[in-house]
């Protein structure tokens, strides 16, 4: 089964988005919900069932049909008219799931402080020393490459036996751990070995809560409230920033060389003992829970995150119809080699690396932990580059703020295409600043750049990377593409915080931004050929939109230069191409799902 048409003769494309209940009829779907009810046990929610799996095969039915009380009808209803009318606890997940972030963020943005003042303690600090510009990079590094070459793949396994929630528990608590025990340090390779195990702490986090959070949402706010993960990253690198520049000033005490940088790292673990102490209250994935055969504590849980129980069932039931087609072609596979070789996963691992690597490459990193020695660089004094590093870290916050709607409204793909450029040109200001033999100049054009550079990332390639590459992957593979994706963004950011120092020392500041500016530069063009939009659709339905061949996509990305041209440049009104439409008329069962993904296993495996 085609799921990709030709729209008309100027060979644009629709992919149809299915719903695998549509075409059923009625008589033979009530058959199958009562099955499903008696094979799981459920029969005492049959009523539910059914009318929750009504509204799965049709979202609308609900107006039409007697069985669906006043109730039903009002709450369905505001789904539509007040998507953010959301139970308590879902909204308590979000905040859990936010705090997570921010131990991220902290995690990352203490270094930014201590790093001015630990290598001198340790003996390598001249910044005209090869060496020490390595050992600096490899010790900031440090829990990067641990993600990216461990920490990262034990997501699967983590998830698999403790679950979403409870992988978060142990995540947060080595944060803990090890952030208390790297200010205790008293040698370069011992704060090394310290922040690699932080490593441990951050990688299964940084794949697991944007999973957890996506698993949890419903599809019209989904992508708003998966971006928390990076939004509230964003404030932990604040809050991390503060306090380096609160900690700076604390004199050492006997007995006590370096307490202010000790202080900075040891006291990003305290938001992560927070996580630790709520985290087994929030609701479990529904999805996992499924994925495991938990029926019944996934409907439980589905109504603690939903308004209603009929919610909850339609919810659970769609789940289960999906879970089914992918659990026919998992059996007896390498989960691993189909990630790149079933076409759907493949774009979308492609895609995911994409906005991954951007999110690095795009240059974000080697300002957030090494603005102060650039504000250094440029003529501050250590407690002024700390203050600047501060509102750095202020704005890279705020300016998420405004994603929350925009992501899910414009849409992810949209963000990053209007944001890359805007990054390019802020780091060739940043960068070209320094020739300026101003030093008031040269200062004004280096913090002009840095912070209109936080504005225009925030949006864009911050929160985009993770939320994208949390609702990219099929559940059949979602760890394992979460482990990827997250890999991948570790994996670079190690690369960017190890070869920084070295990069800067060598071709100067002029030449280090310009290089990460045209970096923004291609990666505009990736993004415009291969990254596929993913807004408002349901997890499910995104099996559809990853189908579509990489050709037709990429084609349909050449045209939009042109529709772009005249609707922001020559400001006139030309008509969107609509790549994407829900599957109208057109007949879709789970048998024919089934066949269409076993019809890609066999175009794999010729």
């Amino acid at each position: 089964m085609s799921t990709v048409r030709p729209k008309n003769i100027d060979n644009n494309v629709n992919a149809k988005l299915s719903n695998p209940l549509r075409g059923i009829p009625h008589d033979r779907l009530m058959a199958d919900v009562e099955i499903f009810a008696q094979e799981r046990g459920m029969t005492h929610l049959l009523p539910e069932l059914k009318k929750g799996a009504l509204v799965a095969q049709d979202p609308t039915c609900y107006n039409r049909l007697a069985i669906f009380s006043d109730e039903d009808k009002r709450i369905f209803t505001e789904e539509v008219t007040h998507k953010w009318r959301q139970t308590p606890t879902l909204y308590y997940m979000v905040i859990m799931s936010s705090l997570a972030a921010a131990v991220q963020g902290m995690d990352e943005a203490v270094i930014n402080g201590a790093q001015i003042l630990y290598p001198k303690q340790f003996g390598i600090g001249d910044p005209n020393s090869q060496r020490d510009s390595w050992l600096v990079g490899l010790i900031n590094s440090a829990p990067y490459l641990c993600c990216a070459t461990i920490s990262c793949w034990m997501t699967h396994p983590l998830n698999h036996y403790f679950g979403r929630k409870k992988t978060i528990f142990i995540t947060c608590l080595i944060s803990f751990l090890t952030c208390i025990w790297s200010g205790f340090t008293n040698t370069w390779w011992h704060l090394f070995i310290s922040r690699f195990f932080l490593g441990f702490g951050i990688g299964p986090k940084s794949a697991t809560v944007p999973v957890y959070t996506a698993e949890c949402s419903p599809a019209p706010i989904r992508g708003a409230l998966v971006m928390m993960w990076q939004m509230w990253t964003a404030f932990g690198i604040a809050l991390g920033d503060l306090i380096d520049s609160v900690f700076y000033f604390i004199e050492d005490t006997p007995g006590v060389t370096g307490l202010n940088w000790r202080l900075m790292l040891g006291s990003a673990g305290i938001p992560g003992l927070i996580v630790c102490l709520q985290v087994l209250f929030v609701p479990e994935s529904p999805r996992w829970l499924i994925s495991g055969g938990r029926y019944e504590d996934a409907f439980n849980e589905l109504c603690r995150l939903r308004f209603s129980r009929v919610q909850a069932a339609r919810d659970l039931y769609y789940i289960h119809v999906l879970l089914e087609a992918e659990d026919e072609i998992k059996k007896d596979r390498n989960r691993v080699i189909e990630m790149f070789t079933i076409p759907r996963n493949r774009h979308a691992a492609v895609a995911s690396w994409i906005v991954m690597f951007g999110q690095q490459f795009c240059g974000v990193n080697v300002i957030a932990y090494y603005s102060s020695n650039i504000f250094l660089a440029s003529g501050f004094s250590q407690g002024a580059a700390l203050d600047s590093s501060l509102v750095f870290g202020v704005l890279n916050w705020l300016f998420a703020l405004p994603a929350v709607f925009t992501i899910d409204t414009y849409g992810r793909r949209n963000l990053l295409l209007f944001t890359f450029p805007c990054m390019a040109i802020c780091l060739l200001i940043t960068g070209f600043s320094f020739w300026s033999t101003s030093e008031t100049g040269r200062v004004a054009g280096v913090s002009i750049g840095i912070y209109l550079f936080a504005i225009f990332y925030s949006p864009g390639e911050g929160p985009v990377p993770f939320t994208y590459s949390a609702e990219a992957f099929p559940l059949y593979i979602r760890d394992l593409g979460m482990s990827f994706a997250t890999a991948t963004t570790w994996f670079w950011n190690f690369v960017l915080s190890i070869t920084w120092p070295s990069l800067i020392l060598t071709f100067k500041p002029q030449g280090a931004f310009g290089w990460y500016a045209a970096w923004c530069c291609i990666l505009w063009v990736l993004v415009l050929l291969f990254v596929r939009e993913t807004k408002g659709k349901t997890l499910e339905e995104l099996d559809q939109v990853f189908a579509m061949d990489v050709g037709m996509h990429a084609a349909y990305g050449l045209r939009q230069i042109p529709y772009g041209f005249k609707k922001f440049v020559l400001f006139q009104n030309p008509v969107p191409e609509q790549l994407y439409q829900v599957e109208g008329n057109v007949p879709s069962t789970v048998g024919n799902e089934k066949a269409r993904r076993e019809e890609d296993l066999e175009r794999a495996n010729v």
